[in-house]
């Protein structure tokens, strides 16, 4: 007996404890890598969030939000968030300042409830026009969004088509800038017969690198249109750098707002000798007399996505058509929160 050693009991217990500690502390980080995922909708676009979390195959979490009578924003989580990893879909469109505070409200209020991560969902980031001084006493709106965004708390932002992509570089938070062009190319091979005698074209030299890479893809040439603005919302003069004759021309732009442009741009087109002329935009905003411009105007089809709701629009104008985009959000929350790379992404359409 005297060659075997025997631990004593309070040793023994004292290992039992070690081991169990190690155990719980290895449990707890793992945890902590892959919290449980939480996603709540805004009010600006319930619909896409709605398709995000079906998609994921989850349930929306529990959100309500009120205005008090002086039209102050309330927001109340209706569950419990403690190290979660949480995404909040609140997309710049409508009430773009009643839904920008929400979003700042909603994060704020998630990150005080102790959420391991909290990252923004915003498919159309707002003020993104507002991104450098192009007069004097301008001021750059983009960054101080980006400011306030990581001030409530925001941790990551997810976002498609950024007018700029320098916006990324006004925060010192992670940014997905996520593309629609892989959609783009889906819809253009499915629904335009006549794809392959196309030529792509960008209302402003602006988006010229935009149009370059669709045509690139596409393997059809590439068309500019030169304008010049005597002030906002308003184009003075445009020129066509490129030949449009007997050939499908389709416009491409990151936003239509009021579309003057775009619907000057297809009066263009078309006298310069194109057959027929569509119009393929990232986010519809639709604003003032856009609906009755492009009822006017000589498209064949008015091509958005939903990261801003476009059912009213649709409603009201059979022209425009609407590319869903959910399953490429839905893709980058999972493989966010599972930690993968996003830039499958970039070039190609989650099924």
């Amino acid at each position: 007996m005297s060659g075997d050693k025997v631990m004593p009991v309070s040793q023994t217990v004292r290992a039992k404890s070690l081991l169990r500690a190690n155990l719980e502390k290895s449990s707890s980080l793992l945890r902590s890598r892959m919290p449980n995922i939480k996603v709540f909708s805004g009010t600006s676009h319930p619909d896409l969030a709605q398709r995000i979390v079906d998609r994921l195959g989850i349930d929306l979490g529990k959100v309500v939000t009120k205005k008090f009578s002086n039209l102050e924003t309330c927001v109340e989580i209706g569950e419990s968030v403690r190290g979660e990893d949480v995404y909040i879909v609140q997309s710049g469109s409508g009430e773009v300042n009643d839904n920008l505070m929400e979003l700042l409200i909603m994060i704020n209020a998630c990150k005080i409830a102790s959420a391991s991560r909290v990252t923004a969902v915003i498919p159309c980031f707002p003020y993104a026009r507002q991104d450098k001084k192009d007069k004097s006493r301008a001021p750059i709106s983009a960054k101080l969004v980006a400011n306030m965004l990581s001030v409530a708390g925001a941790d990551h932002i997810i976002t498609m088509d950024l007018h700029a992509s320098q916006i990324q570089g006004f925060f010192d938070i992670p940014v997905d800038n996520l593309y629609a062009e892989p959609a783009v190319l889906k819809w253009i091979k499915e629904n335009i017969v006549e794809w392959r005698n196309s030529i792509i074209v960008s209302p402003d030299a602006g988006g010229a690198k935009r149009v370059t890479s669709i045509a690139d893809r596409l393997n059809v040439e590439f068309a500019l249109i030169h304008k010049e603005r005597k002030k906002a919302n308003e184009v003075a003069s445009m020129v066509l750098v490129g030949d449009v004759k007997d050939r499908v021309a389709i416009l491409v732009d990151d936003m239509a707002d009021t579309c003057g442009t775009i619907c000057h741009a297809a009066e263009k087109l078309t006298e310069a000798g194109a057959t027929k002329v569509y119009a393929i935009l990232t986010h519809g905003i639709f604003s003032g007399p856009a609906i009755q411009r492009i009822n006017n105007a000589c498209f064949e089809a008015v091509v958005v996505t939903n990261t801003i709701p476009q059912d009213a629009h649709m409603k009201d104008c059979s022209k425009i058509q609407c590319i869903d985009v959910s399953m490429m959000f839905a893709e980058a929350v999972r493989r966010t929160h599972n930690g993968e790379s996003v830039s499958y992404l970039f070039s190609n359409v989650p099924y």
